[in-house]
Protein backbone atom coordinates (compact mmCIF):
# COMPACT_ATOMS: atom_id res chain seq x y z
CA UNK A 1 0.00 0.00 0.00
CA UNK A 2 1.49 3.43 -0.74
CA UNK A 3 2.23 5.78 2.16
CA UNK A 4 -0.66 8.18 3.57
CA UNK A 5 -0.30 11.45 4.84
CA UNK A 6 -0.85 10.01 8.41
CA UNK A 7 2.55 7.71 8.19
CA UNK A 8 4.74 10.07 6.60
CA UNK A 9 4.27 12.72 9.39
CA UNK A 10 5.33 9.76 11.85
CA UNK A 11 8.51 9.68 9.86
CA UNK A 12 10.31 11.94 12.07
CA UNK A 13 13.61 13.99 9.46
CA UNK A 14 10.57 13.55 6.64
CA UNK A 15 8.27 15.21 8.02
CA UNK A 16 9.57 19.10 7.65
CA UNK A 17 9.95 18.24 3.55
CA UNK A 18 6.21 16.51 3.75
CA UNK A 19 4.61 19.30 4.90
CA UNK A 20 6.29 21.87 2.84
CA UNK A 21 4.04 19.83 -0.25
CA UNK A 22 1.20 20.84 -1.15
CA UNK A 23 -1.46 17.34 -0.66
CA UNK A 24 -2.14 15.78 -3.84
CA UNK A 25 1.83 16.07 -4.43
CA UNK A 26 3.00 13.96 -1.48
CA UNK A 27 -0.03 11.96 -0.64
CA UNK A 28 -0.49 10.24 -4.27
CA UNK A 29 0.22 6.76 -4.92
CA UNK A 30 3.47 5.56 -7.54
CA UNK A 31 2.26 6.44 -10.82
CA UNK A 32 1.95 2.43 -11.65
CA UNK A 33 0.00 1.60 -8.05
CA UNK A 34 -2.89 2.10 -6.86
CA UNK A 35 -5.58 0.99 -3.96
CA UNK A 36 -9.56 0.48 -4.36
CA UNK A 37 -11.63 0.42 -2.08
CA UNK A 38 -14.52 -1.87 -1.76
CA UNK A 39 -17.93 -2.65 0.62
CA UNK A 40 -18.10 -6.24 0.03
CA UNK A 41 -15.51 -8.96 0.01
CA UNK A 42 -15.49 -11.66 -2.71
CA UNK A 43 -16.40 -15.03 -1.13
CA UNK A 44 -13.50 -16.28 -3.81
CA UNK A 45 -12.66 -15.52 -6.99
CA UNK A 46 -14.38 -17.99 -9.24
CA UNK A 47 -17.29 -16.31 -10.71
CA UNK A 48 -18.23 -19.45 -12.60
CA UNK A 49 -18.99 -20.80 -8.59
CA UNK A 50 -20.78 -18.34 -7.02
CA UNK A 51 -23.80 -15.64 -7.32
CA UNK A 52 -21.66 -12.94 -5.39
CA UNK A 53 -21.06 -9.69 -8.05
CA UNK A 54 -18.24 -8.77 -5.41
CA UNK A 55 -16.39 -11.38 -7.81
CA UNK A 56 -16.51 -9.78 -11.08
CA UNK A 57 -15.47 -6.61 -9.37
CA UNK A 58 -11.80 -7.94 -8.36
CA UNK A 59 -11.59 -10.20 -11.54
CA UNK A 60 -13.68 -10.03 -14.23
CA UNK A 61 -11.88 -8.34 -17.44
CA UNK A 62 -8.80 -8.05 -14.81
CA UNK A 63 -7.73 -11.80 -13.96
CA UNK A 64 -10.49 -13.78 -15.76
CA UNK A 65 -11.19 -12.99 -20.12
CA UNK A 66 -14.62 -13.59 -21.75
CA UNK A 67 -15.29 -14.12 -25.70
CA UNK A 68 -17.15 -10.02 -25.30
CA UNK A 69 -16.91 -7.55 -23.35
CA UNK A 70 -19.47 -5.48 -22.35
CA UNK A 71 -18.69 -1.83 -22.13
CA UNK A 72 -20.03 1.10 -20.40
CA UNK A 73 -22.51 1.85 -22.85
CA UNK A 74 -23.70 -2.00 -22.50
CA UNK A 75 -22.41 -2.19 -25.73
CA UNK A 76 -20.28 -5.29 -26.71
CA UNK A 77 -17.01 -5.46 -28.15
CA UNK A 78 -14.05 -8.33 -29.44
CA UNK A 79 -11.98 -9.62 -26.52
CA UNK A 80 -11.02 -13.13 -26.56
CA UNK A 81 -13.07 -13.48 -29.69
CA UNK A 82 -12.02 -11.34 -32.78
CA UNK A 83 -15.19 -11.28 -34.45
CA UNK A 84 -18.62 -13.17 -35.21
CA UNK A 85 -21.35 -13.67 -37.08
CA UNK A 86 -25.24 -14.79 -35.86
CA UNK A 87 -27.04 -17.13 -37.60
CA UNK A 88 -30.24 -15.46 -38.80
CA UNK A 89 -32.24 -17.50 -36.62
CA UNK A 90 -30.44 -16.48 -33.61
CA UNK A 91 -29.56 -19.78 -32.71
CA UNK A 92 -26.26 -19.90 -33.60
CA UNK A 93 -23.04 -17.76 -33.31
CA UNK A 94 -19.75 -18.39 -35.06
CA UNK A 95 -16.50 -17.06 -33.24
CA UNK A 96 -13.29 -16.50 -34.50
CA UNK A 97 -10.55 -16.51 -31.12
CA UNK A 98 -7.79 -14.52 -30.73
CA UNK A 99 -4.52 -16.16 -31.70
CA UNK A 100 -1.51 -16.67 -29.81
CA UNK A 101 -3.38 -16.16 -26.20
CA UNK A 102 -2.30 -17.85 -23.29
CA UNK A 103 -3.00 -18.57 -19.79
CA UNK A 104 -1.14 -17.48 -16.95
CA UNK A 105 0.37 -21.09 -16.47
CA UNK A 106 0.89 -20.83 -19.98
CA UNK A 107 -1.24 -23.67 -21.25
CA UNK A 108 -2.72 -21.93 -24.85
CA UNK A 109 -6.33 -20.82 -24.85
CA UNK A 110 -8.33 -22.23 -27.99
CA UNK A 111 -11.33 -23.77 -28.90
CA UNK A 112 -11.08 -26.60 -26.99
CA UNK A 113 -10.70 -24.40 -24.05
CA UNK A 114 -14.24 -22.97 -24.92
CA UNK A 115 -15.58 -25.72 -25.13
CA UNK A 116 -14.64 -27.26 -21.66
CA UNK A 117 -15.38 -23.94 -19.97
CA UNK A 118 -19.41 -23.98 -21.68
CA UNK A 119 -19.73 -27.41 -21.29
CA UNK A 120 -18.33 -27.25 -17.38
CA UNK A 121 -20.72 -24.53 -16.80
CA UNK A 122 -23.70 -26.33 -18.02
CA UNK A 123 -23.17 -29.58 -16.94
CA UNK A 124 -25.07 -31.12 -13.87
CA UNK A 125 -22.48 -30.26 -11.25
CA UNK A 126 -22.51 -26.92 -12.36
CA UNK A 127 -22.62 -24.10 -9.30
CA UNK A 128 -22.96 -21.22 -12.30
CA UNK A 129 -25.92 -19.15 -11.64
CA UNK A 130 -26.38 -18.95 -15.02
CA UNK A 131 -26.36 -22.44 -15.28
CA UNK A 132 -29.96 -22.94 -17.39
CA UNK A 133 -28.07 -20.69 -19.83
CA UNK A 134 -25.12 -22.53 -20.55
CA UNK A 135 -27.11 -25.98 -20.56
CA UNK A 136 -29.01 -25.02 -23.72
CA UNK A 137 -25.83 -24.26 -25.68
CA UNK A 138 -23.69 -26.68 -27.76
CA UNK A 139 -19.97 -25.72 -28.41
CA UNK A 140 -19.25 -27.38 -31.82
CA UNK A 141 -14.98 -26.79 -32.49
CA UNK A 142 -14.71 -26.05 -36.08
CA UNK A 143 -10.52 -25.79 -35.82
CA UNK A 144 -8.69 -24.47 -32.98
CA UNK A 145 -9.60 -21.04 -33.18
CA UNK A 146 -13.03 -21.26 -34.61
CA UNK A 147 -16.24 -22.56 -32.13
CA UNK A 148 -20.04 -22.29 -33.32
CA UNK A 149 -22.30 -22.21 -30.04
CA UNK A 150 -26.09 -23.98 -30.98
CA UNK A 151 -28.41 -22.43 -28.85
CA UNK A 152 -31.65 -24.62 -28.28
CA UNK A 153 -33.88 -21.45 -27.54
CA UNK A 154 -33.40 -17.93 -29.42
CA UNK A 155 -31.05 -16.22 -27.26
CA UNK A 156 -30.53 -12.13 -29.01
CA UNK A 157 -28.98 -11.30 -25.66
CA UNK A 158 -26.11 -13.94 -26.34
CA UNK A 159 -23.07 -11.46 -27.04
CA UNK A 160 -23.94 -9.61 -23.70
CA UNK A 161 -24.39 -12.84 -21.88
CA UNK A 162 -20.84 -14.07 -23.25
CA UNK A 163 -19.15 -11.11 -21.85
CA UNK A 164 -20.71 -11.23 -18.09
CA UNK A 165 -18.32 -12.82 -14.95
CA UNK A 166 -20.27 -16.23 -15.55
CA UNK A 167 -19.02 -16.82 -18.96
CA UNK A 168 -14.96 -16.45 -18.52
CA UNK A 169 -12.61 -18.57 -20.18
CA UNK A 170 -10.88 -21.22 -17.98
CA UNK A 171 -7.93 -23.51 -18.29
CA UNK A 172 -9.21 -26.65 -17.69
CA UNK A 173 -6.09 -28.61 -15.08
CA UNK A 174 -6.65 -25.47 -13.21
CA UNK A 175 -10.86 -24.91 -13.11
CA UNK A 176 -11.01 -26.49 -9.66
CA UNK A 177 -8.98 -24.58 -7.57
CA UNK A 178 -10.04 -20.95 -9.94
CA UNK A 179 -11.90 -19.79 -5.85
CA UNK A 180 -8.64 -19.51 -4.42
CA UNK A 181 -5.81 -19.61 -7.15
CA UNK A 182 -7.25 -18.19 -9.93
CA UNK A 183 -5.80 -18.93 -13.92
CA UNK A 184 -7.05 -17.03 -16.06
CA UNK A 185 -6.19 -15.07 -19.32
CA UNK A 186 -6.07 -11.41 -18.24
CA UNK A 187 -3.21 -8.76 -17.72
CA UNK A 188 -3.43 -9.33 -13.76
CA UNK A 189 -2.08 -12.23 -11.87
CA UNK A 190 -3.44 -13.17 -8.12
CA UNK A 191 -0.52 -12.06 -6.30
CA UNK A 192 -1.75 -12.22 -2.14
CA UNK A 193 -4.86 -12.29 -0.38
CA UNK A 194 -5.44 -11.67 3.50
CA UNK A 195 -9.17 -12.40 4.06
CA UNK A 196 -10.96 -9.73 6.04
CA UNK A 197 -8.43 -7.24 5.12
CA UNK A 198 -7.15 -7.01 1.35
CA UNK A 199 -5.97 -8.59 -2.11
CA UNK A 200 -3.68 -7.72 -4.38
CA UNK A 201 -3.46 -8.20 -7.71
CA UNK A 202 -0.08 -7.65 -10.12
CA UNK A 203 0.58 -6.78 -13.88
CA UNK A 204 0.75 -10.37 -16.01
CA UNK A 205 3.68 -9.75 -18.49
CA UNK A 206 3.19 -12.27 -20.77
CA UNK A 207 -0.47 -10.80 -21.58
CA UNK A 208 -0.79 -9.66 -24.92
CA UNK A 209 -1.22 -6.29 -24.70
CA UNK A 210 1.17 -5.81 -21.44
CA UNK A 211 2.89 -2.63 -22.72
CA UNK A 212 -0.08 -0.91 -22.81
CA UNK A 213 -1.06 -1.55 -19.22
CA UNK A 214 -0.22 1.11 -17.01
CA UNK A 215 -1.17 -0.28 -13.45
CA UNK A 216 2.01 -2.66 -12.06
CA UNK A 217 0.06 -3.70 -8.49
CA UNK A 218 -3.28 -3.04 -7.57
CA UNK A 219 -5.04 -3.36 -3.74
CA UNK A 220 -8.26 -3.71 -3.18
CA UNK A 221 -8.91 -3.27 0.39
CA UNK A 222 -12.85 -3.98 2.25
CA UNK A 223 -14.46 -1.67 4.17
CA UNK A 224 -17.81 -2.52 4.61
CA UNK A 225 -18.26 0.69 6.94
CA UNK A 226 -19.54 3.58 5.61
CA UNK A 227 -17.77 5.98 8.02
CA UNK A 228 -14.81 3.62 7.45
CA UNK A 229 -14.99 4.09 3.87
CA UNK A 230 -15.07 8.44 4.10
CA UNK A 231 -12.31 8.37 6.65
CA UNK A 232 -9.80 5.80 4.06
CA UNK A 233 -10.38 8.32 1.05
CA UNK A 234 -10.30 11.44 2.98
CA UNK A 235 -7.01 10.14 4.81
CA UNK A 236 -5.63 8.79 1.44
CA UNK A 237 -5.53 5.19 2.26
CA UNK A 238 -7.54 4.13 -0.69
CA UNK A 239 -7.04 5.90 -4.07
CA UNK A 240 -10.98 5.71 -5.60
CA UNK A 241 -13.85 3.76 -3.84
CA UNK A 242 -16.18 2.39 -6.58
CA UNK A 243 -20.19 2.22 -5.34
CA UNK A 244 -19.35 4.25 -1.60
CA UNK A 245 -22.12 5.16 0.40
CA UNK A 246 -23.98 8.18 -1.39
CA UNK A 247 -24.34 10.11 2.17
CA UNK A 248 -20.54 11.04 1.39
CA UNK A 249 -21.04 12.41 -1.93
CA UNK A 250 -21.30 16.54 -0.82
CA UNK A 251 -18.52 16.55 1.24
CA UNK A 252 -16.15 14.98 -1.57
CA UNK A 253 -17.53 17.28 -4.26
CA UNK A 254 -16.54 20.10 -2.30
CA UNK A 255 -12.68 19.10 -2.20
CA UNK A 256 -10.86 19.56 -5.52
CA UNK A 257 -8.34 16.85 -4.57
CA UNK A 258 -11.03 14.57 -5.44
CA UNK A 259 -14.07 13.37 -8.47
CA UNK A 260 -16.81 12.11 -8.00
CA UNK A 261 -18.89 10.24 -10.70
CA UNK A 262 -22.24 9.48 -10.50
CA UNK A 263 -22.93 5.97 -12.78
CA UNK A 264 -26.43 4.52 -14.15
CA UNK A 265 -26.61 0.70 -13.87
CA UNK A 266 -29.29 -2.01 -14.42
CA UNK A 267 -29.73 -3.04 -10.73
CA UNK A 268 -32.94 -3.53 -9.24
CA UNK A 269 -33.38 -2.93 -5.27
CA UNK A 270 -35.93 -4.98 -4.01
CA UNK A 271 -37.76 -6.05 -0.76
CA UNK A 272 -37.45 -9.90 -1.56
CA UNK A 273 -40.22 -12.10 -0.01
CA UNK A 274 -39.94 -16.20 0.38
CA UNK A 275 -42.93 -17.45 -0.89
CA UNK A 276 -42.02 -20.61 0.44
CA UNK A 277 -43.57 -19.15 3.78
CA UNK A 278 -47.17 -18.32 5.75
CA UNK A 279 -48.81 -16.10 4.79
CA UNK A 280 -45.96 -14.91 2.35
CA UNK A 281 -47.66 -17.26 0.23
CA UNK A 282 -50.64 -15.35 -0.28
CA UNK A 283 -51.09 -13.04 -3.01
CA UNK A 284 -53.01 -10.20 -0.42
CA UNK A 285 -50.07 -10.17 1.60
CA UNK A 286 -47.54 -9.26 -0.36
CA UNK A 287 -49.64 -6.37 -2.32
CA UNK A 288 -49.98 -5.13 1.43
CA UNK A 289 -46.52 -5.41 1.73
CA UNK A 290 -45.44 -3.30 -0.83
CA UNK A 291 -48.64 -0.78 -0.45
CA UNK A 292 -46.82 -0.26 2.59
CA UNK A 293 -43.69 0.70 1.12
CA UNK A 294 -43.22 4.42 -0.02
CA UNK A 295 -40.47 4.43 -3.03
CA UNK A 296 -39.78 7.83 -2.69
CA UNK A 297 -38.97 8.03 0.93
CA UNK A 298 -36.85 4.56 0.54
CA UNK A 299 -34.77 6.32 -2.44
CA UNK A 300 -34.52 9.31 -0.29
CA UNK A 301 -33.40 7.56 2.87
CA UNK A 302 -31.64 4.89 1.62
CA UNK A 303 -29.64 5.84 -1.60
CA UNK A 304 -29.80 9.86 -0.94
CA UNK A 305 -31.87 10.72 -3.73
CA UNK A 306 -29.79 8.73 -6.09
CA UNK A 307 -32.15 6.04 -7.92
CA UNK A 308 -35.46 5.95 -9.81
CA UNK A 309 -38.71 3.97 -8.50
CA UNK A 310 -39.54 0.85 -9.92
CA UNK A 311 -42.59 -1.36 -10.28
CA UNK A 312 -41.06 -4.42 -11.16
CA UNK A 313 -38.01 -6.41 -11.86
CA UNK A 314 -37.08 -4.29 -14.83
CA UNK A 315 -35.54 -0.61 -14.99
CA UNK A 316 -35.92 2.34 -17.21
CA UNK A 317 -33.96 2.24 -20.19
CA UNK A 318 -33.92 -1.39 -20.70
CA UNK A 319 -35.07 -2.65 -24.43
CA UNK A 320 -38.88 -3.39 -23.18
CA UNK A 321 -39.13 -1.68 -20.39
CA UNK A 322 -42.36 -0.21 -19.52
CA UNK A 323 -43.67 1.63 -16.31
CA UNK A 324 -45.06 -0.34 -13.87
CA UNK A 325 -44.96 1.63 -10.90
CA UNK A 326 -48.75 2.77 -11.32
CA UNK A 327 -49.94 -1.29 -10.19
CA UNK A 328 -48.72 -1.21 -7.07
CA UNK A 329 -48.42 2.81 -5.53
CA UNK A 330 -48.35 3.81 -1.83
CA UNK A 331 -51.19 3.50 0.24
CA UNK A 332 -50.99 2.04 3.78
CA UNK A 333 -55.15 2.27 3.90
CA UNK A 334 -55.02 -0.23 0.74
CA UNK A 335 -52.26 -2.58 3.05
CA UNK A 336 -54.71 -3.12 6.21
CA UNK A 337 -57.57 -3.86 3.92
CA UNK A 338 -55.60 -6.47 2.28
CA UNK A 339 -53.94 -7.87 5.55
CA UNK A 340 -57.50 -7.87 7.27
CA UNK A 341 -59.04 -9.74 3.76
CA UNK A 342 -55.91 -12.43 4.53
CA UNK A 343 -57.56 -12.90 7.83
CA UNK A 344 -53.78 -11.78 8.66
CA UNK A 345 -53.97 -11.72 12.86
CA UNK A 346 -51.91 -8.11 13.74
CA UNK A 347 -49.71 -7.69 14.99
CA UNK A 348 -47.90 -9.87 11.88
CA UNK A 349 -44.33 -10.83 13.07
CA UNK A 350 -41.38 -11.32 9.99
CA UNK A 351 -38.27 -11.26 10.05
CA UNK A 352 -36.22 -8.46 7.66
CA UNK A 353 -32.37 -10.20 6.63
CA UNK A 354 -30.01 -7.45 5.80
CA UNK A 355 -26.62 -7.67 3.90
CA UNK A 356 -24.02 -5.57 5.41
CA UNK A 357 -24.48 -3.02 2.48
CA UNK A 358 -25.46 0.89 3.60
CA UNK A 359 -28.16 0.77 1.44
CA UNK A 360 -29.55 -2.68 3.54
CA UNK A 361 -29.10 -1.11 6.44
CA UNK A 362 -31.03 2.24 6.29
CA UNK A 363 -33.46 0.88 3.84
CA UNK A 364 -34.02 -1.43 6.48
CA UNK A 365 -34.80 0.56 9.24
CA UNK A 366 -37.09 3.14 7.09
CA UNK A 367 -38.93 0.11 5.82
CA UNK A 368 -39.64 -1.12 9.10
CA UNK A 369 -41.30 1.80 10.25
CA UNK A 370 -43.27 1.89 7.03
CA UNK A 371 -44.29 -1.80 7.66
CA UNK A 372 -45.20 -1.19 11.63
CA UNK A 373 -47.95 1.56 10.46
CA UNK A 374 -50.19 -1.15 8.95
CA UNK A 375 -49.39 -3.66 11.42
CA UNK A 376 -46.61 -5.78 10.46
CA UNK A 377 -43.82 -6.09 12.53
CA UNK A 378 -40.22 -6.45 11.21
CA UNK A 379 -38.03 -7.82 13.26
CA UNK A 380 -34.34 -6.57 11.44
CA UNK A 381 -31.51 -9.23 11.18
CA UNK A 382 -28.31 -8.13 10.24
CA UNK A 383 -26.14 -10.71 8.65
CA UNK A 384 -22.87 -10.48 6.69
CA UNK A 385 -22.53 -10.58 3.76
CA UNK A 386 -21.09 -14.76 4.02
CA UNK A 387 -24.07 -15.08 6.03
CA UNK A 388 -26.33 -13.72 3.64
CA UNK A 389 -25.24 -15.96 0.56
CA UNK A 390 -25.21 -19.27 3.00
CA UNK A 391 -28.31 -18.68 5.05
CA UNK A 392 -30.62 -16.43 2.45
CA UNK A 393 -29.58 -17.01 -0.70
CA UNK A 394 -28.22 -20.44 -0.48
CA UNK A 395 -30.49 -21.91 2.65
CA UNK A 396 -33.62 -19.77 1.53
CA UNK A 397 -34.24 -18.83 5.42
CA UNK A 398 -35.64 -15.59 5.58
CA UNK A 399 -38.78 -13.85 5.35
CA UNK A 400 -37.94 -10.76 3.89
CA UNK A 401 -34.58 -9.19 2.45
CA UNK A 402 -33.27 -6.12 1.08
CA UNK A 403 -31.37 -6.44 -1.46
CA UNK A 404 -30.18 -5.49 -5.37
CA UNK A 405 -30.12 -7.54 -8.13
CA UNK A 406 -27.48 -6.17 -10.35
CA UNK A 407 -27.77 -8.35 -13.18
CA UNK A 408 -28.82 -6.56 -16.07
CA UNK A 409 -30.56 -9.62 -17.89
CA UNK A 410 -32.40 -11.70 -15.24
CA UNK A 411 -36.05 -12.06 -15.39
CA UNK A 412 -34.82 -15.71 -15.94
CA UNK A 413 -34.56 -15.96 -12.36
CA UNK A 414 -38.32 -16.03 -11.81
CA UNK A 415 -38.56 -19.05 -13.83
CA UNK A 416 -36.68 -21.12 -12.07
CA UNK A 417 -38.16 -23.19 -9.63
CA UNK A 418 -35.24 -23.54 -7.13
CA UNK A 419 -34.38 -19.83 -6.87
CA UNK A 420 -33.97 -18.05 -3.52
CA UNK A 421 -37.42 -16.63 -3.50
CA UNK A 422 -39.47 -20.29 -4.27
CA UNK A 423 -41.38 -17.84 -6.81
CA UNK A 424 -43.76 -20.69 -9.19
CA UNK A 425 -45.95 -19.36 -11.51
CA UNK A 426 -46.97 -21.45 -14.89
CA UNK A 427 -48.39 -18.02 -16.68
CA UNK A 428 -44.88 -16.58 -15.94
CA UNK A 429 -43.15 -19.72 -17.31
CA UNK A 430 -45.27 -19.90 -20.36
CA UNK A 431 -44.51 -16.23 -21.18
CA UNK A 432 -40.72 -16.20 -20.34
CA UNK A 433 -40.46 -19.33 -23.26
CA UNK A 434 -42.16 -17.13 -25.71
CA UNK A 435 -40.16 -13.80 -24.86
CA UNK A 436 -36.98 -17.19 -25.84
CA UNK A 437 -38.56 -17.96 -28.54
CA UNK A 438 -39.12 -14.80 -30.21
CA UNK A 439 -36.91 -13.34 -32.67
CA UNK A 440 -39.24 -10.22 -33.87
CA UNK A 441 -37.98 -7.39 -31.54
CA UNK A 442 -41.48 -5.64 -31.39
CA UNK A 443 -42.90 -8.80 -30.03
CA UNK A 444 -40.03 -9.93 -27.74
CA UNK A 445 -40.70 -5.97 -26.64
CA UNK A 446 -44.39 -6.09 -26.06
CA UNK A 447 -43.82 -10.01 -24.16
CA UNK A 448 -41.43 -8.11 -22.09
CA UNK A 449 -43.78 -5.71 -21.34
CA UNK A 450 -46.13 -8.28 -20.44
CA UNK A 451 -43.95 -10.67 -17.87
CA UNK A 452 -43.13 -6.86 -16.01
CA UNK A 453 -47.04 -6.82 -15.93
CA UNK A 454 -47.17 -9.76 -14.81
CA UNK A 455 -44.13 -10.12 -11.93
CA UNK A 456 -46.16 -6.29 -10.73
CA UNK A 457 -49.54 -7.52 -10.64
CA UNK A 458 -48.34 -11.27 -8.77
CA UNK A 459 -46.58 -8.98 -6.30
CA UNK A 460 -43.51 -11.03 -6.19
CA UNK A 461 -41.93 -8.93 -4.31
CA UNK A 462 -41.54 -5.26 -3.30
CA UNK A 463 -39.80 -3.40 -5.96
CA UNK A 464 -38.22 -0.45 -4.85
CA UNK A 465 -36.02 1.28 -7.16
CA UNK A 466 -33.36 1.25 -10.08
CA UNK A 467 -30.04 2.75 -7.96
CA UNK A 468 -27.35 4.99 -9.30
CA UNK A 469 -23.98 4.41 -7.84
CA UNK A 470 -21.08 6.57 -6.71
CA UNK A 471 -17.40 6.76 -7.24
CA UNK A 472 -15.06 8.58 -5.28
CA UNK A 473 -11.99 9.12 -6.44
CA UNK A 474 -8.30 10.96 -7.22
CA UNK A 475 -8.95 13.53 -9.12
CA UNK A 476 -6.16 12.45 -11.34
CA UNK A 477 -6.95 8.97 -11.95
CA UNK A 478 -8.26 8.40 -15.14
CA UNK A 479 -10.19 5.22 -16.94
CA UNK A 480 -13.11 4.94 -14.21
CA UNK A 481 -16.43 3.86 -15.87
CA UNK A 482 -19.20 6.54 -16.03
CA UNK A 483 -21.71 3.73 -15.97
CA UNK A 484 -21.76 -0.13 -15.18
CA UNK A 485 -24.00 -2.15 -16.34
CA UNK A 486 -22.28 -4.84 -15.22
CA UNK A 487 -20.16 -4.84 -11.90
CA UNK A 488 -16.49 -4.35 -12.93
CA UNK A 489 -13.12 -2.57 -12.22
CA UNK A 490 -11.55 -2.70 -15.47
CA UNK A 491 -8.32 -2.20 -13.96
CA UNK A 492 -5.81 -2.19 -17.78
CA UNK A 493 -7.61 0.79 -18.88
CA UNK A 494 -6.89 2.83 -15.21
CA UNK A 495 -3.91 5.08 -15.22
CA UNK A 496 -2.86 8.19 -13.54
CA UNK A 497 -2.81 11.38 -15.26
Amino acid sequence: MHRTRRSLLAGGALAAAASTLPWPTWAQAPKDRLTLGLALEPPGLDPTAGAASSIAEVVLYNVFETLTKINPDGSVSPLLAESWELGRDLKTCTLRLRRGVQFHNGAPCNARSVQFSFERAGSAKSTNKDKATFAQLRTEVLDEHTVRLHSSEVEPDLLFLLGQATAIIVEPTSAASNASKPIGTGPYRLQSWTRGAALTLTRWDGWRSAHSVRLARITFRFIPDPAAQVAALLAGDVDAFPRVTPRSMAQFKAQPRFQVIVSGSRAKTILAMNHARKPLQDRRVRCAIAAAIDREAVIQGAADGLGRAIGSHYVPGAFGYVDTTGLNPYDPDKARKLLAEAGVKLPLALTLTLPPTPYARQGGEIIAAMLAKVGIQARLQNVEWAQWLAGTYGQKNYDLTLISHVEPLDLGNFAKPGYYWGYRSPAFNTLYQQIQHSTRPADRARLLGDAQRLLAEDCVHAFLYQPQWVTVAAKDLRGLWSDMPVFVNDLAGMYWA
